[in-house]
Formats: structure tokens, sequence, C-alpha cells
């Protein structure tokens, strides 16, 4: 195991401060707001977060944290505008260059993992195409910051349908696949599921990987509750098989240890089970409620 890190909000920076004091890199509107302030508040919004996911990685340098995945809110309703179209664009772009600097100067490793409502494989062409906006506007943020366009920063989804069947949703993933742009495609990832009549790690080597050459993000949480056609050592290595870069993994512990009336594949607050390396090399995203918070105790429990 390498790097070790955590998702979008940190818990530890803001301890102790007053909340107008807080860091925040996930400022967003409703609808009704973006409708009545229009881009001058998405760019207010933007700026506002690209400066606290600056402080943010400073924080996490202290800690000895160079693995983090940004907020997709970092841009309010981005699929509903250019980039280019919103006021102050020059100052955004000097500041996500700024960011990408550090990030780079510092050997920090960044992520995205846009939402379920971003489902390549629909049955539906509107959601499709908004996926597809979507997820070009993930991979234009990170050319504006001035980062490698590969995985090792990748975007990372779920196939996120099973309609009508498995087989032929990751047939449509392949194709839609094919029209998204060229930086995006080079950043993106696949990650197996949490349920049984989802997609195992397995699944998505022979019907997405085979076909479209994408790297796959194993959770251990998922594969635990996902489809059982191999062990984890099996699954893992063939999810690691799949990358040029380093990969990553998730790593969630079952809300059901802290909560004995909780869904069993909801997250906890911290992690409970080692993570299994197999001897392995791979980088671990810790997807806990404690966040940053998750990652300290975990590593103090387990001594790495």
């Amino acid at each position: 195991m390498r790097r070790i890190g955590y998702c979008c909000i940190s818990l530890g920076i803001n301890q102790g401060k007053q909340k107008k004091d807080h860091v925040s890199v996930n400022r967003t509107m409703v609808k009704r707001t973006f409708d009545l302030k229009g881009l001058p508040y998405v760019s207010e919004l933007a700026i506002a977060n690209i400066d606290d996911c600056r402080r943010l990685l400073k924080y996490n340098l202290s800690k000895g944290i160079k693995l983090y995945r940004m907020s997709s809110d970092m841009f309010a309703f981005m699929g509903l505008y250019e980039f280019s179209d919103l006021p102050r664009f020059s100052m955004i772009q000097f500041k996500l260059a700024e960011l990408g600097k550090f990030i780079k100067d510092n050997d920090i490793r960044v992520s995205f993992h846009p939402g379920p409502f971003d489902v390549l494989a629909s049955e539906n062409p509107a959601v499709v195409e908004k996926t597809i906006v979507d997820l070009n506007k993930h991979a234009q943020i990170l050319d504006m910051m001035g980062l490698e366009a590969s995985t090792y920063y990748p975007i990372n989804i779920h196939i996120n349908t099973t309609k009508p069947s498995r087989e032929e949703a990751s047939r449509r993933f392949c194709d839609n696949f094919q029209r998204l742009s060229e930086s995006c495609k080079t950043r993106l990832t696949v990650e197996n599921d949490d349920s049984p009549n989802q997609y195992s790690v397995k699944m998505l080597y022979d019907w997405v990987y085979l076909e479209i050459g994408i790297p796959i993000v194993f959770d251990q949480h998922h594969f635990n509750y996902g489809p059982k056609d191999q062990t984890m050592e099996e699954a893992l290595r063939l999810a690691v098989s799949t990358w040029k870069t380093m990969p990553v993994t998730h790593m969630s512990s079952s809300r059901r240890t802290e909560d004995l009336h909780a869904v069993v594949t909801a997250h906890a607050d911290y992690i409970y089970e080692k993570i299994e390396s197999f001897d392995l090399q791979f980088d671990v995203e810790i997807e806990a409620k404690a966040k940053d918070l998750a990652v300290f105790k975990y590593i103090k429990d387990f001594s790495i």
C-alpha cells in the first residue's frame, strides 16, 4: 500500500473554528438560487472552493496525506454552461493552474468520483447526454489544473444500471465511452459494486476492460456485498492488473459495525478492518463518514 487518503471534506481542519471560518470545498446552491443569481454567483463560489481546496491540500500535507478526492461540487451546476462563459474566468483559470502546480510540486495525487446520476450506460439518451457533458467537465477541470491526462488523476464511475441485463448495459457503457472527450477517456475508471445483482471485478474485466481498456477500481467494502465470483485476493489482483499507473482502491467498513440496525452496505464513521493488500502496491481512498479523522485513526490502529 502506497498512499492513503480520504474524500472531499475534512473534519479535522475545521475543529475549533467558528462556522464562518470553516474551510469548504463544496459550496453550491439550489437550482432556484442558480436561476436567480446566475453565473456571477457560480464564479464567486468556484473561486472560494478553489482557494479552500488549496488550503485543504496544505493541511493534508502537514498531516502526511498525499491522496485526496476532490469535490464534484467545485463548480455549481457545471453542466448548464461553458466554463469560458463564467465571469472572472481568467481568474478561475489562474487559480486552477496554481492549484495544479501545487499538486505536482508536492507529489499529491487527486481524483474525482462523479455521483450516481452520471449513467453512461443509461437507456435514456437524455441521461447519456447529460452524463457525457458532466464527465467531460470533470476532465476539463483537471486539464485547466495542468494535470496529465492519465489515470494517475482518475475520474471514477460505476456503470450504475443493469437494464435490460448486465451484459447489454456494459455494451452500452463501452459504446458511449467512445463519445467522451479524449482527456476524459484517458482518465476514466470503473468500480465494482456492493450488490449481488450489480457488477463484480471479473464482470467489469470481461465486459469493460477487455473492450475499452479502462482500469478497474477495487472497492473492498463493495466486494464484501457484491457478486461472489472470485476470492478477494483474485478480485484485487485482477483489478490491479488493469492499471498502467499506480492503482487506486477504496476502503470502508459497514455501518452495521457501529449500528446494528443500519443498512449493511452503508459506510461507517471509521475503518474497523485491516486493508488487505496481498503484498500488492496501490493507493487507498478511505470512504468513511469521519473523513480525515478516519484516516488518522486507521493509521494509528493498524500502525502503518
